[in-house]
Formats: C-alpha cells, sequence, structure tokens
C-alpha cells in the first residue's frame, strides 16, 4: 500500500456524477502516471490533476450513496474512504428553478417546464421519499418556481402568464396571483407573505389574496430571479 499512500481528507464528501472531488493524501506515488488511477466504487474516475499530496478527479457514473475512494499506483491498493454521490432520480425534466418538498410527506415537486409557450401534456411531477415519480399537472403552462405556504399549498409560478398558481388538495390549478411580469422565483418569508421575482426587473409581494404590489426593482435579468430567504428573513 505504500504506493497508493494514504487518503486523508476528500472535498467536498458530497457528489454527483461529473462533479470533481479534491483528494488530499500522503504518500501517493504519481512517478509514472500510466500507472495510477482513482477508483470510486469499482469504477475508474477520470483524473484531472494528480500529486503525492492532492488529486482531483471526477465522480463517474457509479450507485448512489457512500461509495469507497481508493487510491491506485502500480498495482496497489490505498485504504478506502467515503464519498456520497447522489442518486439519480428522475430525467427528462425541465427544473427551471428550484424545486420543492411537500412538508406533509416529503415528496418533492419538480417541473418539466418546457420552452416558453411550449405545450406538454404534463408539467409538474411528484417524487415521492421511496423515489417513485408520478405526473402530477399539467394545467400550468411554463411551471417554473415551487414554494409551499404557511397553509400547507403548494404554490407555482408560470413565467408564460405572469400568474401564480395554487394546488387545491385535489390537483387543481387555481390561479393566485396575477400582473406579475415573467414571473419566476417564489419563496416566502417569516411572515409568510409571498415574494415573487419577474425576470424584466422586479420582485413583487403578494399577500394572503392574491394583491400584488412592486416592492423593488432591480437589473432585468433571465436568471436573478430565483428567490429564498436566509435565517435573517433577508
Amino acid at each position: 500500500m505504500a504506493g497508493a499512500g494514504k487518503i486523508l481528507h476528500i472535498d467536498p464528501p458530497y457528489g454527483i456524477a461529473g462533479g470533481e472531488i479534491v483528494i488530499d493524501c500522503e504518500g501517493f506515488d504519481t512517478s509514472d502516471p500510466s500507472e495510477c488511477e482513482v477508483l470510486i466504487g469499482n469504477t475508474p474516475a477520470q483524473i484531472v490533476a494528480s500529486g503525492p499530496r492532492r488529486v482531483l478527479a471526477i465522480i463517474p457514473e457509479t450507485k448512489g450513496g457512500q461509495v469507497e475512494v481508493r487510491l491506485k499506483s502500480r498495482g496497489e491498493l490505498s485504504e478506502p474512504a467515503q464519498v456520497t454521490v447522489g442518486r439519480k432520480l428522475a430525467g427528462d425534466l425541465h427544473p427551471v428553478a428550484n424545486p420543492a418538498f411537500d412538508p406533509d410527506d416529503g415528496a418533492l415537486f419538480v417541473t418539466r417546464s418546457g420552452s416558453r409557450g411550449e405545450e406538454l401534456p404534463v408539467t409538474l411531477f411528484r417524487i415521492d421519499i421511496s423515489g417513485d415519480v408520478s405526473e402530477y399537472s399539467g394545467d400550468i403552462p411554463n411551471p417554473t418556481g415551487i414554494a409551499f405556504g404557511r397553509d400547507g399549498q403548494m404554490y407555482v409560478t408560470s413565467r408564460l402568464e405572469g400568474v401564480v398558481y395554487k394546488l387545491t388538495p385535489f390537483k387543481d390549478a387555481v390561479v393566485f396571483g396575477r400582473n406579475l411580469g415573467v414571473a419566476t422565483g417564489v419563496a416566502f418569508d417569516r411572515q409568510g407573505l409571498m415574494h415573487v421575482g419577474d425576470r424584466t426587473g422586479t420582485i413583487f409581494k403578494v399577500n394572503g389574496i392574491g394583491e400584488e404590489r412592486a416592492w423593488t426593482q432591480i437589473e432585468p435579468s433571465v436568471s436573478a430571479f430565483h428567490l429564498a430567504f436566509g435565517p435573517d428573513d433577508s
């Protein structure tokens, strides 16, 4: 194991296939790069850069969960370290903004938003805690941001219509707020007041009966209006 050295630390400790990790190590023999490997699970990883004390590698397609990482040099393997690799839950989606977890049962809601004006039969999907994916709604054109309010209801913006929809327990999409520009991100502050980002430059506040008012103006952007509140309510 002397040639393979010892893994001291992996940063970050979590990743997904295609992501880069930094492996801090000692004693890794890199004098012959053709004899060096990084194994994540049982799969060789692409090495971006390597030296006796540090290796950069790309996580390959592998099983999800906690996976062993080993260094290999001249046929010798290091003792394993651990990295946690995200497991793919669903594909063929189009999540323009963030997904959201249902506070009642932990299900994850995601969008297949499509290009602007594109009509799709199903635009909102539910992924339960076991990873099963089910179709949820096709009533919202170009769904973009998702958030759950204090009432436990799900709210979804439509960047096509400039509208926020409220999803009823019967999966019906009911218009809750209008006139919100190219409505993108949606988030609730500590008091439960809804905020909606508009790509043309406005952040709106929307009260409990769906009345909107412009709150602040910033530069127009296709990406700067995904919203979240910090612990200090900023």
